[in-house]
């Protein structure tokens, strides 16, 4: 049985929850494998609505073991602030599995990220300021703090120790703020010790144990393919590998385990933060695209950056994730429009260029060069098959399919559970 890969093909928040919701019958596993509460999934499910941020969305299905794998930063406190929300909502938390190897967030993690994102002035990155970028940056030099330290007080101290060494120092002297006592960390972390320890295990074994049972584990990618540190629009990015390859190192789970990519893709753009996005609107269109797609963060709240559909974009993520399937959400959000512009390639200093430009100066000053296609100017939220849509909307999905590098399997048409058209199956 297989093991299923779910990325953004976009910057994010293309609906990847609802993805998972949508194969969550079928599945045993579904492993969140980086980032950390820095980005959301929103699942309808009925008339409720819930709101993700660090839990990975299959907590919400019934039967499925939801596991935070060795690739995730883990914020304890919002941690258990979502659990407690659930428990309170009726769902069953109880499965959840942490790994043990997974870094902490803690309390001077998220202190360096704010104030140095305000240093930074006009060359801020767009963090959300909940320490993800320093948290990773320890984990690299280092320095940093694993939920498997939390076990044994005196190594947490001596590792505690020697990460404000020198984070102090820097509080102090360059952003004129107060030291951090290692005490309070130590006492914050420990508080969370007991509730914590029935959670942690070797989550690597347990998913491969799983697979050898021929059950089937889904790995979910917080953030999306720009975003990716190593292929997304640098520095503008986040701090961990959102591609399908931050699957494997993310979970302990051998690449040739892995036998569907399936990429999130919405049927216009978004983004949130800083950095370069060829098909940006600033008028009317992109007002109403927010509005209509209710386009702002869930986990920031923030008003996203919106823009047509950019079909470089979705071939790119489609090489580098080896998509084999899309999922193309949002469908509905452009039933009211005339025209629907998509951008097929863009013009860089005059010339055309068909495929995203590797220099990031070059792509920061990209035009998007458009191709028109007539809307349908019809409710497509009841439609359940593909020949049910409109014949412009089918033809819409034809031609971003056409352009994307890969086939168009599944179609979001409303932000239900049950609002999607299916093509072709997600499973094998």
């Amino acid at each position: 049985m297989p093991g299923i890969v779910i990325v953004g093909a976009q910057w994010g928040d293309e609906g990847k929850g609802k993805a998972t919701d949508l194969l969550g019958s079928r599945i045993d596993y579904v492993v969140k494998f980086n980032g950390g509460n820095n980005a959301g999934h929103t699942v309808v499910v009925g008339n409720e609505k819930y709101a993700l941020h660090l839990l990975p969305s299959g907590i919400l299905t019934p039967g499925v073991t939801p596991v935070i794998a060795n690739g995730v930063v883990v914020d304890l406190e919002v941690l258990f602030h979502e659990l407690e929300a659930l428990t309170a909502r009726g769902v069953d938390v109880s499965k959840l599995r942490v790994s043990a190897n997974a870094h902490i967030i803690t309390h001077y993690h998220r202190t360096i990220d704010k104030v140095t994102e305000r240093f930074l002035g006009k060359r801020q990155i767009g963090t959300t300021g909940r320490g993800i970028g320093p948290a990773y940056a320890d984990k690299i030099n280092r320095v940093g703090i694993r939920v498997q330290d939390l076990f044994d007080e005196n190594i947490l101290r001596q590792k505690v120790e020697g990460a404000l060494d020198v984070k102090n120092h820097m509080l102090v002297k360059i952003y004129n703020r107060r030291a951090i006592a290692v005490d309070e960390i130590v006492e914050d972390l420990l508080s969370y010790v007991e509730r914590l320890r029935p959670m942690v295990t070797d989550t690597a074994l347990e998913l491969h144990e799983a697979l050898e049972r021929e059950e089937i584990v889904l790995f979910e990618g917080g953030q999306a393919t720009m975003l990716d540190v190593d292929h997304g629009t640098y520095p503008f990015v986040t701090s961990s590998n959102a591609t399908s390859g931050g699957a494997s190192t993310g979970s302990g789970i051998a690449p040739n385990r892995i036998d569907r990519v399936i990429g999130i893709v919405k049927a216009y753009t978004t983004r949130v933060g800083a950095g370069p996005f060829p098909t940006e609107l600033f008028d009317e269109f992109g007002d109403y695209l927010r509005a209509t797609g209710f386009e702002f963060g869930t986990t920031t709240g923030r008003p996203r950056r919106v823009g047509w559909y950019d079909a470089p974009i979705a071939r790119y993520a489609a090489r580098i994730n080896g998509v084999t399937d899309f999922v193309l959400t949002k469908l509905d959000v452009l039933d009211d429009l005339d025209t629907i512009p998509v951008c097929v390639a863009y013009e860089v200093d005059g010339v055309r260029v068909d495929e995203i430009p590797v220099s990031q100066s070059d792509f920061h000053h990209a035009k998007p060069i458009y191709e028109e296609f007539p809307g349908w100017k019809q409710d497509i939220t009841g439609c359940r098959t593909f020949e049910s849509l409109p014949k412009n909307a089918q033809d819409y999905v034809l031609a971003l399919e056409a352009m994307s590098g890969s086939r168009i399997s599944v179609i979001g048409v409303g932000p239900g559970r049950d609002e999607v058209v299916v093509r072709h199956n997600l499973l094998p």
